[in-house]
Parts: C-alpha cells; structure tokens; sequence
C-alpha cells in the first residue's frame, strides 16, 4: 500500500469515528425527550434515521464528493426514509413521494404541533408525534454533519447539540438526570476531540501520546462534569426580583385544563404556607362563574387598586354570624402568574411588590404589572363561622347575585337534573342537599381518576363531559367540581367553580410559632362554591380521595366565643385528608391514580441486587478500559505503529510505578526498564523502532515496518513489568490502573526518578 493510500484510508477512518462520534452525541440530546414522550417505534426510528443518514455521508466523502453533494445526498435519505416509514401508501415504490404524499405532511406535521402544545406529559407515541420527532431527529443530523465534518467547527454543533437536549426540560421541568448529563457531556467531549485530531498530522499525533494532551483535556472535561453535577448544585440559586414577571414558574390554568398540569409526571415545589389557622388553608387563584355548555370560563369583571380602601373590604354578613380572622403568609417558589393565590375570604393583602389590583366581587388579586414569581406576602381573612342551626335556616339564593352564576344550557344532559333530583331527595333545606351530594360523591360510587377520562373520552368540564362522567363515576378535580355546581344549579342554586391550590404538606419547618406547608404543583385544584344569602360564598369538596367534606357544627358543640381563633373552623376551609384507608378513595396525592404495589414488609431482593450488581460494574470499568486501550494500541502496534507499541510500555511501567518523566530519552528509558527486569531482546526491538520512527520519520513512520514484532515485545515487557511489581501494585495496576489518568511525560508520570538524558527527541 502506497504512503498516499495509506494517508487516504487513515482519513478516512478517522471520519468513520467521527461519524460514530456524532451519532452518540445526537442520542444523548434525544434521551431527554423519553421524559416528556412514552417510550415507542419513534426512538428507534429516529436513531436508525440518523445512523443512516451519517452513513450516507461518510461514504460519499470517501468518494471526494463536494460538500453540496453530501448534503444532497443525506437530504435524499432523510426523504427516502419519511416517505418509507411514514407515507409509503402514497409514496412510489413506497421511496419516491408523489404529490399526495407532499399534500399530506402539513396535516401529520400539524398534528404533531397540537399535541406536543396542547397535551402533557408524557405524551402517547402517536403517527403524528413520531413524525415529527423522527424527523426533526433527521434534519438535525445533516445539520450537525455538514457543521462538524464539512465546516469544522465543533464547539458550534456541541451548542446546538446542547440547546436541543434542553428543550424537554424546558417543557417539563424537573430534576436534572444525572446520568444522561454525564452522557451528554461525555459525547460532546469526544466529538470536540476526535474532531481536533481528525486535523492532526500523523507525527503529531505521536508526538502527543508522549506530552500527556489526552489525558489533560480528559482530566479538565471530567472535572468540569464533576463540578457541574455535583459542586453546582451548593452554590446559591439565583434570586428573582419580586414581580419581575421573569424567569421560570410553573403557571395556573384558569381555563380547567388541569388534567394537562396533574398528569405531569413531575411534581414542583411552587409555594410554602403557615397560617395562624386551625388547618392550612385552600388557596384560590381566580373564579369561573359563566358557563355556556363548552367551557367554563374566568370571571371578567372590574379590577381596583389593591391599596385602594374599598378593594378588599369588610364582608357583608347577617349581624349574628360569627367571624374568625386569620392571618396566612405565603411565599412565592416557583409560580409565575399574573393570578395569586390567596386563602378566601381575603380583606387585606400586605407586602407585594409591583402593581396589583384587587377583584372585589370573588376577592381576588391579579397583577396589573410583573407575575408573582419570588413575591412573599400576608393575607387577612375574615372566616364566616354560622352555626348548623343557622346555615340550614338560609337559602341558597342571592338577590344580587349575577345571572352567570345560575343559568344552564339549554342541552344539558337529562341525568345531570335527574341525579341532582334523586340524591337530594328528603331534604328539606339547601344546605343539607349540598351535604347529601357532596357525601354521593365522596361516599365510594365514584373514583378518582386522571386516565379515565382520556381513555374514554370525557376529559373534559363541558355539560357532555359532565354528563359521561356520571355515568363513568370516574374522573379527577375538574369533574366533580363542575358536576357539582351544574347540579347544584339545577335545584335553582348560585353556583360557580373555583381554581387554585389544596393545602399542602408540612415539611417540619416552624416560623413565629407556625408550621410551614410546602404546596406543590400537583395540588393545583378545582372546587364548587355555592351562595347563601347573608354569608356568602360557601365552598365544596366533592372530589372523591381529596380533602375534607364541608360541614358546620350545631351551636352547643361550638367551643370557645365568637372570634376565638383557637376554636375548630367549620368546614368553610376543607382540608386534604391524612389518614389514608378510611375510605377506598383517601388520597394522598392528586396524581395517584389507585394503591398499588407490594404488601408493607414483604422483602424485595432486586433492589440491592441491583445496588451490589451496579457497584459491581463500576468498580470493573477501569480494568474494561485499559483493556479496551491496550488492545488497540496492540492492533496499531502490529501495523506498524512504533508510537503505540512504546506507548504500550509507558502504560505498564507507569501502572507498576516505574517514572515515565518528559525530559527522558527512549534510549534512557529502554536502559531503566532492562534495570527493572524486563527482557533486554524485546526493549531493543522497542528502542529500534520508536527511534527508526523519531528520527527517520517517513510515510508517518513506517517504511521501518516489523510486522508484528514490535507488538510482541511491548507485550512481553508489560508481562515482565507486572510480574516483577509486588502483588499489592500489580492487583492496582490491573482493577486501577493510573496510566487511564496519568499519561506519559505529564508531572504526575514523573514520579522522582532522575531521568538519565538531559534531552528527550520524537
């Protein structure tokens, strides 16, 4: 083989490993996307797909095609295999697209749109969404072919490679994945160097197995990932400016979407509480009173200045009701909306920063300027506390009620009158038929459930959707709560629905004698509320597993006196239930579909076989790698590659301790190791080569070829080396060993051994 072929098949096989360099770093960008879409064909599709079309372009570059030819080429595979997987009905030959196949990709792409926009994590693997990740996936790997392989610039693909993996994350936030970080920072790494040395000339590169460059730019990537995953995150996080209406926040959907937001496989930390109240308190964010057979929809009615003195005024009660007042603090983790949650009913809210108006008719604030991320602030509450005696002795009407509150559409579904009828049936005051359906639908005929509604098509808080839920008896928040207000409407009752936070958990902590409650985006909620005339707005908690029922005690079992904020409140503040099983629907969280898993006590082997057998692996992978090393500096060697061969014997003698300093000659070194025991024949056959390839250099160093002797002494002086060392050393050479980190020629290769020639050459 001539010296050019052999330059030419060098080249090209460092761009066969870069073309395999790449295709890694493209699957450690689409690992993110398994935590946002169920695992399916399309991951496969979209490795294969890139695979493919790195394929294509290696290959015709081996054929010194122009750069604008590659691409071409890649772009036809990208076509060829769309149209195969995803069109070949209408495709020619199932391979060539036809003009039906073109009229068709906008509604499949489209499709794709809509769902990853309106759906929520993690989506199903449809036709559509595979479409469009497999291929995105595609066009992303010619793009990052052409940049890196035709281009050259590396660092630039790394950041596109990098700004892609984020995406998912962005959607979804959540918890950092460590190992697909560590993945993708080692792929990246890999493609910067292997690009990098693509460039170099082949003494260059031999020269540079002897300066220790590779393990120093290993060295400085592994400590920079250390750092990232774990020093990073002891640093302090970045502090928001109150109302800035900036940065990251989970937000509140006020339109009742929120089976999008409970089915989010991740669960953020969005606020904490403490109250001077009995229970943390239910946190509302806005009202939805006008229903018109589709949707519910937000509350429109006129804003005033918070500061303002008729904002958030006194309540309007019958003289002998009796009021508690509380005082809520809330501070702002992770919530960024222009709605804040706040306990009900509110009379005063102290402490925000920015603009922000006051809703007086559902007591409510809203931003007039910024969001509430980062906000921390005070909420008063004046709790009306009637007595059983006197609520049931009220109606449930409202003279200047809005009309809003009490219409229905004209195609409601019959069995939402006729169950509303047949529960309440015997009672003989409005407030006792509320309790008698709040306890229908607590009582066990209905299930809490987040899939069931998708499954069977009734996701929903339309009048129809409402209608197939009664007739399913399984759904979520949203169902019960517009269940509730339409049959509450239908016995002539104001009614209208409520979204905003359930109390949360306490996390232990206690401030100014109060305990702190974390409430996190899973306990975003929707409740019914009723009115009665001179009390107010009432609310409800008919979802099944969630809460606690509203109730109202009798006068003579009240404790304490009016005000007495260390008397129980009434159930005006429903909160989660605690004690799991009283009820088969006691939830602890919203997003737990059913209890399941192995019975308490039963010991499960798999997981600390998994721990034992995960350690185990850890601790061989040095011993798997130097082998993997070894054998290819080996494979190099009997072609003819002096450099690896000596390499080879650097390796051993820094894993048994022997110095390998900068400042030493080959020649210097041969006569240290024959001194250490190895075999004097098999060092000279060594000392020959690598000097015939420093100072002669020819062809790349191998027109002095030995066939595969210089491979056989390297090995029979790593043999000596490790025979020779004491069994402590050679057990670490051989489960760790150093010349993975520490290269030939760096400082810590030198170890105190006086190098015997004042200058080292090649």
């Amino acid at each position: 083989m001539s010296s050019a072929e052999r330059r030419a098949a060098t080249l090209r096989g460092g761009e066969w490993v870069l073309a395999v360099a790449i295709l890694a770093a493209l699957v450690a960008a689409l690992l993110p996307v398994l935590g946002v879409v169920e695992p399916g064909a399309w991951l496969l599709g979209a490795v294969v797909l890139a695979a493919l079309i790195l394929a294509a372009g290696f290959i015709a570059r081996s054929f010194r095609l122009p750069a604008v030819a590659v691409s071409l080429i890649e772009a036809g595979v990208w076509v060829g295999f769309m149209s195969i997987v995803f069109f070949r009905d209408s495709a020619m030959l199932w391979l060539i697209p036809t003009p039906e196949t073109v009229r068709a990709v906008p509604g499949l792409y489209q499709d794709g749109v809509d769902e990853i926009v309106l759906g929520a994590a993690p989506l199903e693997s449809t036709v559509s969404l595979s479409f469009f990740i497999v291929g995105a996936m595609g066009l992303l790997a010619i793009i990052i072919d052409h940049v890196v392989v035709t281009a050259r610039m590396p660092l630039l693909a790394s950041i596109g490679i990098v700004a892609v993996s984020l995406i998912p994350a962005i959607a979804v936030p959540t918890d950092v994945d460590v190992m697909a970080f560590v993945f993708l920072a080692a792929s990246i790494l890999f493609l910067i160097r292997l690009e990098t040395r693509s460039r170099e000339k082949p003494l260059e590169r031999d020269a540079e197995r002897s300066a220790g460059v590779p393990a120093t730019a290993i060295g400085i990537g592994a400590i920079a990932v250390v750092i990232a995953v774990v020093a990073t995150p002891l640093f302090p996080q970045p502090i928001l400016r109150a109302g800035s209406g900036l940065g990251p926040g989970h937000g509140i959907d006020a339109t009742l979407q929120l089976g999008d937001d409970l089915r989010r496989p991740q669960e953020v930390d969005v606020l904490l509480v403490r109250s001077d109240a009995p229970t943390s308190p239910y946190l509302r964010a806005t009202t939805l009173s006008r229903f018109e057979g589709g949707v519910w929809e937000p509350d429109r009615v006129r804003t005033v200045p918070l500061e303002a003195d008729y904002a958030l005024g006194p309540l309007d009660l019958d003289a002998d009701i009796r009021i508690s007042v509380y005082t809520t603090s809330i501070e702002v983790l992770n919530l960024n909306s222009t709605y804040l949650p706040v306990s009900y009913p509110a009379v005063a809210v102290t402490g925000l920063d920015g603009r922000w108006g006051a809703v007086p008719y559902n007591r409510t604030v809203m931003s007039q300027a910024g969001s509430t991320q980062g906000q921390t602030y005070e909420v008063v509450t004046n709790q009306p506390r009637p007595t059983l005696e006197q609520i049931r002795a009220i109606d449930a009407v409202a003279a200047d009620a809005r009309d809003e509150t009490t219409e229905l559409p004209s195609d409601l579904p019959a069995n939402i009158l006729e169950l509303a009828l047949e529960q309440t049936a015997g009672t003989t005051n409005d407030y006792d038929a509320l309790v008698k359906l709040q306890s229908w639908f607590r009582g066990g005929a209905f299930r809490y459930s987040l899939e069931a509604p998708v499954e069977d098509g009734f996701d929903g808080s339309g009048a129809e959707a409402v209608g197939q839920f009664l007739e399913r008896r399984e759904g979520y928040c949203v169902h019960f709560a517009s269940a509730f207000a339409l049959m509450a409407r239908t016995l002539e009752m104001p009614s209208r629905i409520v979204v905003g936070y359930l109390p949360g958990t306490a996390n232990g902590e206690i401030v100014d004698s109060k305990p702190v409650f974390t409430v996190n985006s899973s306990l975003v909620h929707a409740w019914p509320e009723v009115y009665f005339e001179g009390i107010g707005w009432i609310p409800f908690e008919p979802t099944a597993g969630l809460g606690n029922p509203t109730s109202f005690s009798p006068a003579a079992a009240l404790p304490g006196q009016a005000g007495d904020p260390q008397s129980p409140t009434p159930g005006a503040t429903p909160t989660p239930t605690s004690t799991p099983g009283a009820n088969p629907n006691d939830l602890l969280n919203p997003r737990d579909d059913e209890a399941s898993g192995p019975a308490v006590g039963a010991a499960n082997p798999l997981p600390m076989a998994g721990v034992v057998i995960g350690i185990l692996f850890l601790l061989a992978l040095p011993a798997v790698w130097r082998e993997v090393r070894r054998r290819q500096l080996l494979s190099a060697a009997a072609g003819g590659d002096a450099a690896s061969a000596w390499t080879m014997v650097q390796d051993a003698a820094i894993d048994v301790g022997i110095a390998v300093p900068a400042s030493e000659s080959p020649r210097a070194f041969a006569a240290r190791l024959i001194d250490e025991g190895a075999p004097p024949d098999a060092v000279a056959v060594l000392l020959t080569a690598i000097e015939r390839a420093s100072y002669a250099p020819t062809a790349g160093g191998r027109d002095f070829w030995l066939g595969d002797a210089t491979g056989d002494a390297a090995t029979a002086v790593r043999a000596t080396l490790l025979a020779a060392a004491p069994p402590s050393r050679r057990v670490l050479a051989v489960i760790a060993p150093r010349s993975l980190i520490v290269r030939p020629g760096s400082v810590y290769a030198g170890g105190g051994t006086a190098a015997k020639a004042p200058t080292r050459s090649g």
